[in-house]
């Protein structure tokens, strides 16, 4: 049987990597994205080689959406020269950024920003995609645990999450039919480089975190990676339009 093919956006660092190397455990073949470090993406494609797996890292920006469309003639072309087909088996929408900035401080060049990068990249580049995916394939989409709970200067990153997750569900509604699922991943507190690495370079924050959590830690990048990847097989088969929180409950 062949293996699966996944595209995971923000593939190069953090919760994007541990997602890619834990499909690649799961016998899944990954085309994974970055945006400025080809560097660090290109060793995650070495880590997947090891493992027994294909991966290509491109480069791409989620909030230029007039790149879209190059971007995925660049898509065929890969999927064309390295497994000899034209479509894909997974599609998980990662690629993001952090931004704490409370209300009266937000710009309409930081909201239009996020919004692009959050929601309208991830709406479009879904949209482009579906046609690409297998029937019985699937999507994953990264929200976050603020759309339950509240971080003040997370009104705009959480509200854009939040609109993701009504969109996940129209698109496993709609395509359905086709066989295609689609399920919402929602960390909570992980302690990586996103948002200025703001919990690990901040002991204080990072007790208060885990203490709100009933595990008593705050997650680490591969708590995340192993439920997409989860997500990604046939075992979750039966799984569709939901929302899984990885949080190790916080705020229960």
């Amino acid at each position: 049987m062949a293996n699966k093919i996944a595209l995971l956006t923000g593939g190069s660092r953090g919760l994007g990597k541990e997602m890619a190397i834990a499909l690649a455990l799961k016998n899944t073949d990954l085309i994974l994205t970055y945006n400025t470090n080809k560097t660090e993406a290109d060793k995650v494609v070495s880590e997947i080689q090891a493992i027994g797996q294909k991966a290509i890292a491109l480069q791409f920006d989620v909030s230029d959406l007039k790149s879209f469309d190059s971007f995925l003639i660049e898509i065929d072309r890969v999927l064309k020269e390295n497994w000899n087909t034209d479509k894909l088996d997974f599609l998980i929408n990662n690629a993001g950024i952090g931004a704490t900035i409370p209300i009266e401080k937000v710009t309409e060049e930081d909201f239009d920003h996020l919004m692009n990068i959050h929601f309208k990249g991830v709406y479009f580049l879904t949209q482009k995609c579906l046609p690409r995916i297998n029937d019985n394939g699937g999507l994953v989409f990264i929200s976050s645990g603020t759309t339950r709970f509240c971080v003040p200067g997370y009104s705009v990153y959480s509200s854009l999450k939040g609109a993701v997750e009504i969109f996940t569900k129209y698109v496993a509604k709609e395509y359905g039919h086709r066989g295609i699922r689609s399920n919402i991943v929602a960390p909570g507190a992980i302690e990586t480089d996103f948002n200025g690495a703001a919990i690990r370079n901040n002991p204080q924050m990072k007790g208060f975190l885990a203490s709100q959590t009933a595990l008593g830690r705050v997650g680490r990048a591969d708590d995340i990676g192993t439920v997409v990847a989860f997500l990604c097989t046939d075992e979750a088969k039966w799984i569709n339009g939901q929302k899984i929180e990885v949080s190790g409950g916080m705020n229960l």
